[in-house]
């Protein structure tokens, strides 16, 4: 019933145990995941690995902050996007965090993903740090509105999150949400509309309570939704139907990718 939105099964640490980490997903009732792509170089690994598994997707994207890898064109993006499980452009954005200007070939990249993902009719996966104002004024300036997308692990403001839901965006929480220190973010929760919600674990980084300082896996996902459901008095299987729902309203999956043995639809799911 859970859906982790946005994970990096290539990363070394979770491809040197990707079977194990599969098959603890899978019993943890982690019905799918997002692998993300963060180089052009890793792409076709991540693809590979969605083609050989019925409950994993892809992106293809250059993480902002990555400075060594081919820079994309929207030309190449678009080649990719195409593939049928290849659900978004990303993972995106702007961090300004450990960079520090000039940084326009940063703003740049960006600009190449939303263009390709309004060119591929693919929503976007939005990865932003310190740079709340650029990044407001870059979607809004290439029209990203026209395919929406979400903000991933999200740690920004009030003010940020209701003006990314006015551009069409979801709001997908992480285990940063669980954190003792966290206090700023969780007063954010209840502030997201449940059908803009969407939860991740952003694996292999950020393990939620209980599990911080090891190595994150998708199946602690559910550590996540039940934080969410605490923290807008539901039951986690509120939170998991909702973001699960908001998944498939979002990213589109076409049907023949998506066996209902792993992923059943349910009523009024916008499958293609």
């Amino acid at each position: 019933m859970y859906v982790d939105s946005h994970c990096h099964l290539s990363f070394p640490e979770l491809a040197a145990d990707q079977q194990g980490v599969l098959d603890r997903m899978r019993r943890a009732g982690v019905s799918a995941a997002l692998n993300i792509s963060v180089r052009i170089e890793e792409f076709p690994a991540v693809l590979a690995l969605a083609e050989s598994q019925p409950d994993i997707f892809a992106t293809v994207g250059v993480h902002p902050d990555t400075t060594e890898s081919d820079e994309p064109t929207v030309a190449q993006l678009v080649r990719g996007a195409a593939h049928p499980k290849v659900l978004a452009i990303g993972e995106t954005g702007l961090d300004y965090y450990r960079l520090k200007e000039p940084l326009d070939w940063q703003r740049d990249r960006f600009r190449v993903h939303i263009r390709a993902a309004r060119e591929a009719g693919k929503p976007l996966v939005v990865h932003t740090r310190c740079a709340p104002d650029d990044t407001l004024r870059i979607l809004r300036e290439e029209s990203a509105a026209e395919v929406g997308g979400v903000m991933h692990c999200f740690t920004e403001s009030l003010q940020f999150a209701q003006a990314a839901l006015e551009l069409g965006f979801y709001i997908s929480f992480s285990g940063i949400v669980t954190f003792r220190n966290a206090g700023a973010l969780q007063q954010v929760v209840p502030y997201v509309p449940l059908d803009r919600l969407l939860i991740e674990t952003d694996s292999p980084y950020l393990a939620p309570v209980p599990h911080r300082g090891k190595v994150n896996e998708p199946a602690w996902v559910v550590e996540v939704a039940h934080k969410l459901a605490e923290l807008r008095s539901l039951a986690p299987s509120d939170i998991a139907r909702a973001s699960r729902d908001n998944f498939l309203r979002l990213f589109r999956p076409p049907a023949q990718s998506l066996p209902s043995a792993v992923f059943p639809a349910v009523e009024g799911s916008p499958i293609m």
